[in-house]
């Protein structure tokens, strides 16, 4: 059975960094397109980066892109979400999930089957 873990939220200050780690289990994660989505209080589940399975380009919501990174460790088996230059509005919960045979592109929710319980971001000073 395909178990999506993440790890590594926290509280932080505005400007500061996190790590989030997405370890799988039960798949591959190099034959899967990877997803990092995130909810805040009081809105819908968005998606904030995504990394292809095939050419592992990545993509990203314009709210985050130059500060977010996604990678990915085969070796591991584990995907990764460096944030940096946090912002309040980067508070919610983050969840990983996967994807076969959809595209990172649209970076939509409801593309993705897989997911994990998510781990919780909060930026505050």
């Amino acid at each position: 059975q395909v178990q999506l873990v993440e790890s590594g939220g926290g509280l932080v200050q505005p400007g500061g960094s996190l790590r989030l780690s997405c370890a799988a289990s039960g798949i591959t994660l190099d034959y899967y397109h990877i997803g990092w989505f995130r909810q805040a209080p009081g809105k819908e589940r968005e998606g904030v980066a995504c990394i292809s399975s095939s050419d592992g380009r990545t993509y990203y919501a314009d709210s985050v892109k130059g500060r977010f990174t996604i990678s990915r460790d085969n070796a591991k088996n584990t995907v990764y979400l460096q944030m940096n230059s946090l912002k309040s509005e980067d508070t919610g919960s983050y969840y990983c999930a996967v994807s076969i045979y959809v595209s990172c592109l649209g970076l939509s929710p409801t593309d993705f089957a897989s997911w994990g319980q998510g781990t919780q971001v909060t930026v505050s000073s």
